[in-house]
């Protein structure tokens, strides 16, 4: 065992941990088991590394240029640089995860988070340089591996980090199901379906009217996923505790971000007032505000399918795949799950919009406490809305099909297609016509043909299927000698 201090008094962890007294003081206050997310663990380690390449530069820039060490303090030697370095890539690539050991829900504004990665860091570089972890005289969590850097300053550009990435994971999996239900249009969008509207029968559709609405829905999705990278590309690194970058080389502030940008490739920007992009979040409600929109779009989708294809559809002319038993005790049932799901993870995502907007209101004068709960919540819906995508695509839409034969034949049952014929007879004979429908249960053709409003021809011309979903009529189709010619 080791014994470690701070000033509130020591703290004995056993040898092999890498990380240290802050660490244990904050799993020991916050009390759950909450897992911390690995993707922002791994950018803040890119974080890190972006920091001590600076470092790197600027104490080299500094000697070439005969210029001594601050006061209290020491230049590093080149050995210390290289394993931090080393350090910190290794946690941007997921190692010593497992000694992270703080909870995702915290008190702190991070604190705890940055500490507990600076001791795995200054503990590894220790290792590294042929010492043991708890070496601080040599490698220190804030002398070293803090240097020049705050909490409130690399978190909150971590997190960007790892969302701009989500995001453009999210694309693709938005794509997925895109091209799944282009698949489907292009499949089944000519047969004709009953429409409803408050779940009542409306006038005819078609199923490519359904499935190329759900596409276009989907691409304003796709689109405005993409552009979280143009809300997030902003970060706040070299902005210190407050935004003014006390204590921190300007040399610092300036090289950090183009670090950053050569490392992760992304379009990161230094914030024109770092103070404002450290108290003020609005822009991730913003960006989590697109994901609520993606998941009420997702919801919509998998609840119209999961009622076409239910039990309680008399037509049941979508036919979902079946994914896995429904009952322990009815035999032969199967649910519908994968909506089910889809469902599930929308609600999560609206609660998580909620938590985000409410505590991104809690930010208090300089600081946003709250950000560690916020960023998880975000993650969280980014990650339920990519594994949403891809199980409704993969497990229901690549195998969903349509047998709408019996439906086809009672649209022209329902008195609502009456309402095709409104321009050519009026509303009281077509109105006429409906109710005629409604009290012998006969279909349109028949109760024409009864009453002898129209020709058999014309009604047929008026009710062919391309006629009906045409998108409106021209002036032209109204004269009797133009009908054969209704687009």
């Amino acid at each position: 065992m080791r014994i470690e201090e701070d000033f509130l008094g020591k703290k004995e962890i056993a040898d092999d941990h890498l990380f240290g007294i802050h660490a244990l003081r904050a799993r020991e206050n916050f009390d759950n088991s909450t897992l911390f997310p690995v993707d922002w663990y791994q950018a803040i380690g890119l974080v890190k590394l972006a920091c001590y390449k600076t470092y790197e530069k600027f104490c080299n820039t500094a000697i070439k240029k005969g210029l001594s060490a601050p006061e209290g303090h020491q230049w590093m030697p080149d050995a210390t640089i290289e394993a931090l370095k080393k350090a910190a890539g290794e946690v941007s690539q997921g190692k010593h995860f497992e000694h992270f050991i703080v909870p995702a829900v915290q008190g702190g504004a991070g604190t705890s988070i940055n500490m507990n990665i600076n001791e795995i860091i200054a503990n590894r570089a220790l290792i590294l340089i042929g010492h043991k972890p708890g070496d601080y005289h040599l490698i220190d969590p804030l002398d070293h591996a803090n240097i020049y850097q705050s909490t409130n300053d690399v978190i909150p550009t971590a997190l960007h980090i790892v969302l701009i990435d989500l995001a453009s994971s999210l694309e693709k999996a938005i794509n997925e199901v895109r091209n799944a239900m282009e698949s489907l249009e292009k499949s089944f969008g000519n047969l004709l379906r009953q429409a409803y509207t408050q779940m009542q029968q409306a006038v005819p559709s078609t199923y490519g009217y359904l499935l190329g609405s759900y596409n276009d829905a989907l691409s304003r999705d796709w689109w405005r996923t993409s552009r979280i990278r143009e809300r997030l590309k902003r970060i706040n690194i070299g902005g210190g505790a407050t935004g003014t970058g006390m204590g921190i080389p300007r040399y610092f502030i300036q090289q950090v971000p183009k670090e950053l940008r050569e490392i992760t490739g992304m379009p990161l920007t230094s914030a024109e007032n770092p103070a404002d992009a450290t108290m003020n979040h609005d822009d991730l409600v913003e960006a989590h505000g697109i994901l609520k929109a993606l998941a009420v779009n997702l919801e919509k989708i998998a609840s119209d399918l999961r009622l076409l294809s239910s039990d309680l559809y008399i037509h049941q002319s979508v036919r979902i795949p079946q994914r896995q038993m429904g009952s322990s005790i009815i035999p032969g049932k199967v649910n519908p799950v994968i909506s089910e799901y889809m469902i599930s993870v929308s609600h999560k995502v609206y609660a998580n919009d909620q938590l985000i907007s409410s505590l991104a209101s809690q930010g208090c004068l300089d600081l946003n406490a709250y950000l560690p709960i916020i960023g998880c919540a975000f993650i969280e819906s980014f990650r339920l809305l990519s594994s949403g995508c891809y199980s409704l695509a993969n497990s229901m839409l690549r195998q969903l099909t349509i047998h709408p034969g019996k439906e086809q034949s009672e649209i022209f049952k329902n008195p609502a297609i009456t309402t095709a014929l409104v321009p050519f007879i009026g509303h009281k004979k077509a109105q006429m016509l409906a109710q005629h429908m409604k009290e012998e249960g006969i279909d349109i053709f028949e109760s024409n043909q009864q009453l002898n409003i129209l020709s058999t021809e014309k009604i047929q011309q008026i009710l062919n299927p391309a006629s009906l979903t045409a998108r409106g009529f021209s002036l032209k189709d109204l004269n009797s000698d133009t009908w054969n010619q209704v687009q």
